[in-house]
């Protein structure tokens, strides 16, 4: 029975319409491919694996590695492209939806990205790197308020995690609630004492707050 299962999972997982490679063959593709990777060298890595990929061209795992480097290479069109072929075989994968997110966000294309999360949800409701890009989204697509409800609703179960807290403050700050957004950015210096985003936005409420007191001064000529 185990050994039926873990037949099923490969040829499941590469698609195999026949057994067109060996098991050492794949395994010497991926190790070839990941050791280009380490080094920087994404176009080897691509290289690497196309044999496989000719192979299993609806290849889920070949397709969302695939879907990886060409992220890592900029090549946003080529990874969406295999993020989506690894999807079609494994509709329900949130690793894929993940993926398939980052070429989105390197592109700005916040709504796809929305779309996108919220599929994730209805799978895992709270899963942590989906809530997190979604509140990106929305604040870019200057939906404030609902983004401030995500974070919240992951602060409920992670009080202390500084990327939600950042989220919330800068929804708040985006508000016009700046006194509660500069006290989450200054308990996230707490935790996190060199963090880079909490000290942007309570520099830029520094010189918000100095431009607003020299506007309330009365002018003097002397």
């Amino acid at each position: 029975m185990g050994r039926f299962f873990l037949v099923s999972f490969f040829i499941f997982v590469f698609s195999l319409p026949s057994y067109c490679m060996t098991y050492r063959q794949i395994r010497s593709s991926y190790e070839s491919s990941f050791l280009y990777e380490k080094r920087g060298d994404y176009e080897g890595a691509v290289k690497a694996l196309m044999p496989l990929y000719k192979a299993y061209p609806e290849g889920y795992t070949v397709n969302l590695r695939l879907g990886w480097l060409y992220y890592l290479m900029g090549k946003y069109a080529n990874s969406i492209y295999h993020y989506e072929k690894a999807l079609k075989s494994v509709p329900s994968s949130v690793e894929a939806m993940l993926g398939l997110s980052l070429p989105y966000m390197a592109q700005e294309r916040w709504k796809e990205v929305e779309s996108l999360m919220y599929r994730i949800l209805k799978i895992d409701y709270y899963n942590y790197y989906a809530n997190l890009r979604l509140s990106l989204a929305l604040r870019k697509l200057k939906k404030f308020s609902v983004a401030e409800a995500v974070a919240r609703k992951m602060l409920a179960i992670y009080p202390t995690d500084v990327n939600f807290l950042n989220e919330l403050a800068i929804s708040l700050y985006h508000q016009g609630k700046e006194l509660y957004a500069e006290s989450i950015f200054k308990d996230v210096l707490i935790l996190d004492p060199e963090n880079v985003t909490a000290k942007k936005y309570l520099g830029l409420l520094k010189k918000e707050r100095k431009g607003k007191g020299a506007e309330s001064r009365p002018f003097k000529t002397f």
